[in-house]
């Protein structure tokens, strides 16, 4: 990769990172709203170290080291950076498998959203999708016999990964479902509770939410030290929100629509690699900087709209 690109790769994940937790960010801010000011410093300083080094970089590691073991374990870090053909060759032949299961799971997540979480209306058909709720698990039944199958004719274990992450999905949403419940439930009994209890609960929510950002991350890339420098900084910037600006945020009101459709680009563009398409490597940092820079010029119109009207 040239500077060019790598530099395009590591804003696309920090936006993509970005925007895939301000939702989850919004809802830390009111817990850290109940803390002292030391304690959310100290969420936001050491915090991070948690968030970046041991989530969103030890994670992507391990997903490449379980799927392509003999590269030994400090080689499935290094290893995107080598010149060794030999290495490239055990990359290549493992990323179908890796991006046929993510890019279910991402694609999937979408659907989620589409059909069954409560958000505001950004384009015309998204009304109609949420009044088709239950058709949510017919489609993404259908589609998952339909990636199957395609996948096995590449090779029995893209299609066993596809199996695999489609499950993957159920069980963490439902892990996520009850992480949001938890978190609610603690700002609503805040005083009960310790700083310091309330900051390593955040943290273990976070991780439970993360999961999202790693996957997609590659989408952009299989770098595992790219990962780790732009979700890193995707993940600062949250943490900067929560504390400082999630009021602000909070009024751009079609904040699910920019993650919602960024993770349903991103996953097609991992299921198409999945298949060897030789797709660009600016297509997913350009397919979300475009998503972000759509649904802000809306957010930011309804936004200006709203504060004539209550200025007349």
């Amino acid at each position: 990769m040239g500077i060019f690109s790598i530099l395009l790769t590591i804003v696309g994940l920090s936006a993509f990172e970005t925007i895939s937790s301000v939702d989850n960010a919004i809802i830390n801010a009111e817990v850290l709203s109940t803390m002292k000011p030391k304690y959310q410093r100290r969420f936001l300083v050491r915090g991070i170290l948690i968030a970046v080094f041991i989530v969103r970089g030890l994670l992507p590691w391990l997903i490449i080291y379980f799927t392509a073991p003999q590269l030994w374990f400090i080689g499935s870090f290094t290893a995107t950076f080598s010149n060794n053909p030999q290495i490239h060759t055990i990359i290549a032949s493992s990323a179908p498998i890796l991006l046929m299961g993510w890019g279910i799971f991402l694609l999937f997540l979408f659907f989620y959203r589409l059909f069954l979480e409560p958000k505001h209306f950004g384009l015309p058909h998204e009304k109609f999708f949420q009044k088709q709720w239950w058709r949510f698990y017919a489609i993404v039944s259908i589609i998952l016999v339909i990636l199957v199958w395609l996948g096995m004719n590449i090779s029995p274990m893209v299609g066993f990964g596809a199996v695999v992450w489609s499950s993957a999905f159920f069980i963490i949403h439902g892990f996520k479902t009850q992480a949001e419940r938890q978190e609610e439930r603690l700002a609503q009994n805040s005083k009960n509770i310790s700083d310091i209890a309330k900051i390593l609960y955040l943290e273990v929510i976070d991780a439970t939410f993360s999961l999202d950002g790693v996957l997609g991350a590659f989408a952009f890339t299989l770098s595992v030290p790219l990962i780790l420098i732009g979700n890193g900084l995707g993940a600062f910037v949250v943490r900067r929100l929560t504390v400082h600006n999630v009021q602000r945020i909070q009024k751009y009101k079609y904040l699910k629509n920019w993650a919602m459709y960024s993770i349903l680009c991103l996953g097609i563009v991992m299921i198409l690699k999945s298949f060897w398409f030789g797709l660009p490597e600016w297509i997913s940092p350009v397919l979300t900087f475009a998503i972000i820079g759509y649904f802000f010029r809306k957010s930011h119109i309804d936004l200006k709209t709203v504060e004539k009207i209550l200025e007349s």
